[in-house]
């Protein structure tokens, strides 16, 4: 009978244990607003507080970039690279692939030019 008590004590003290622990990510921010009025899922991605400067000049100098600043702006210039590199080789297969069904049809072209012809009471009948 002890025992028995033992083990009910032991596997009791260890739900109370788990029922402590979280198991799942909660969302503080209401994203179907945030979806409704068009802004982004972060509030920290874009907007003024991240884009422009934390401070400027009263005599108009331009002021220094932020560290983030320089990463996001390196960042988005490498994603435009990519982008105008993928879109060059997307216009060079295209072209590629014109030039070579050009190609497949002048070749094509060519061998039915170059078929035997009708000769002697047959080439008379064709005309």
């Amino acid at each position: 009978m002890l025992q028995i008590s033992k083990l009910c004590l032991t596997t009791s003290s260890l739900i109370a244990a788990q029922r402590h622990v979280g198991l799942t990510a909660v969302r503080c921010i209401d994203q179907s607003w945030r979806a409704a009025k068009g802004l982004p899922e972060n509030p920290n991605a874009f907007g003024p507080l991240t884009n422009m400067p934390d401070y400027t000049y009263l005599d108009g100098r331009t002021t220094p970039l932020g560290s983030n600043q320089k990463k996001r702006l390196m960042k988005q210039q490498e994603i435009a690279a990519k982008i105008v590199e993928l879109s060059s080789e997307l216009d060079f297969a295209k072209q590629r692939h014109e030039r070579l069904k050009m190609q497949a049809q002048a070749e094509k072209q060519r061998i039915l030019q170059n078929k035997l012809k009708p000769k002697g009471h047959l080439l008379l009948k064709k005309k």
